[in-house]
């Protein structure tokens, strides 16, 4: 007689199981169905017409795809055998099974709709009682673009390209015509070789108005920048009645630059250094994290390399969240963030900026965490105001918890979810994506904090 449990693989059921028997009660996938048929999708909807086969419950496709971000599944291949290799999908699929064409085009569809949904997910939290808006952390960090750093052309390259593939055309289309002359190599399709030239060159010559027309943009802002300059530093001059100090701005080149990039995979996405010291196709996503309850409140993708200009649009986003999650009083971000425009914009919203002015030592005097500044002058800018609340024990405090809160975020998401390179392409398509990824995120702290 054997010892062991029997194996039961062949035996058959007088009823058929239940999906409720096949996952605990406690389950992350029972939790995110119950959220998403909380949420109001009527929107998607009413995008399907009335015509041809029943189309699968917007309400299981979106629990599909956010269950799979949440778990490190991005791919819509991945997506669709996992809804026949996994339990858990098994369950929030319902034991239906769309392929992965049905999963992407859904994905890319609703975008704009996902981005609304985020609101919902957050007030479905604030009734929870896991939400309220209070102090907000701010951070960056570089993702991957859907596009190899190889696929980029440098302006300069484009032109020395452009000029050899005109040679060849010239050469080729003089062996055709002397034809009748010369011995042509076996093999070659002189026409066939002219067109593949010609439509690279075609496709070269695209490539390089683009870069000319973003060239043409960033004079345009980097010549405003540089009257603003002018003449803040005149009206300085005129005030004191001296001579303006230091060396003056210098005015911007015109036109592009030999340097200046497209990827011909993702034209949208930019060259960017990443934390490792090396470079590659990224986009820069920002996050503004509510600090007690570590829940993402705001995002916003970009294709600037820094952050300075980040602060504005993530500050117009919290002011359009509903009053009922709480109104922010603090916003804490890194140095990356700071300057006098951004911490005068937090003080017109009647927020109050904590922006690190400059890097801190590594190892700062142990008495200076214990000690308070002397008072602050009457008269102070805002800027001067924010410089002294970061030298106080309360602002020391709070800002230090900057990085057990925003950080990890971008940590987990990156490297115990996975999510290091976006799948879609495009600037709205990755932004769209990476809502996706704040809200699966969301979910999934959401699922933590409720116990």
């Amino acid at each position: 007689m054997s010892r062991f449990k029997p194996i039961k693989r062949d035996m058959n059921y007088l009823f058929p199981p239940s999906m409720s028997d096949w996952l605990p009660e406690h389950h992350l996938a029972r939790f995110v169905v119950e959220i998403v048929e909380q949420l109001d999708l009527k929107p998607m909807e009413r995008a399907y017409g009335t015509s041809g086969s029943d189309p699968y419950d917007p309400a299981l496709l979106l629990s599909v795809l956010v269950y799979g971000y949440a778990t490190g599944v991005f791919s819509s291949r991945k997506l669709e055998h996992a809804t026949y290799d996994s339990v858990a999908f098994r369950f929030v699929a319902a034991d239906e099974h769309p392929d992965h064409n049905t999963l992407n085009t859904f994905r890319k569809r609703f975008l704009k709709e996902i981005e609304g949904l985020m609101v919902q997910v957050l007030l479905i939290a604030r009734t929870m009682g896991v939400l309220n808006l209070g102090n907000i952390a701010l951070d960056g960090s570089k993702i991957k673009a859907n596009a190899s750093k190889h696929s980029a052309m440098s302006y300069g390259y484009i032109k020395k390209l452009e000029e050899q593939l005109e040679n060849e055309v010239k050469k080729l289309m003089e062996l055709a015509e002397a034809a009748d002359n010369e011995k042509i190599p076996d093999g070659m399709n002189l026409p066939d070789e002219i067109a593949r030239r010609e439509d690279r060159l075609k496709a070269i010559a695209e490539a390089k108005a683009k870069i000319e027309e973003r060239a043409r943009e960033r004079h345009e802002q980097e010549q405003a920048e540089y009257e603003a300059k002018l003449a803040k530093r005149e009206a300085k001059a005129k005030e004191s009645g001296n001579k303006p100090r230091g060396k003056p701005p210098v005015p911007p080149v015109e036109g592009a630059q030999d340097k200046d990039q497209i990827n011909l995979t993702d034209e949208e996405s930019r060259i960017m250094k990443v934390s490792d010291g090396g470079f590659d196709q990224c986009y820069n996503s920002q996050i503004a994290v509510d600090m007690e309850s570590m829940l993402i409140v705001a995002t916003n993708t970009v294709q600037a390399c820094n952050d300075k200009q980040q602060v504005e649009p993530i500050l117009d986003q919290l002011k359009a969240l509903p009053v009922e999650l709480g109104k922010p009083d603090n916003l804490v971000a890194d140095t990356g963030y700071f300057s006098e425009t951004n911490v005068n914009a937090c003080g017109e919203r009647k927020i109050t900026p904590l922006i690190a002015a400059k890097r801190e030592e590594h190892h700062p005097d142990p008495m200076a965490r214990f000690t308070e500044p002397p008072p602050l002058k009457e008269g102070a800018t805002e800027t001067e105001k924010m410089r002294h609340l970061l030298l106080t024990m309360a602002g020391r405090a709070l800002y230090a918890k900057r990085k057990c809160t925003v950080e990890p975020v971008f940590g987990i998401i990156k490297a115990i979810l996975g999510f290091r390179q976006f799948s879609l392409r495009g600037l709205e398509n990755v932004g769209g994506e990476f809502d996706l990824v704040a809200m699966a995120w969301n979910l999934k702290r959401m699922f933590v904090l409720a116990g």
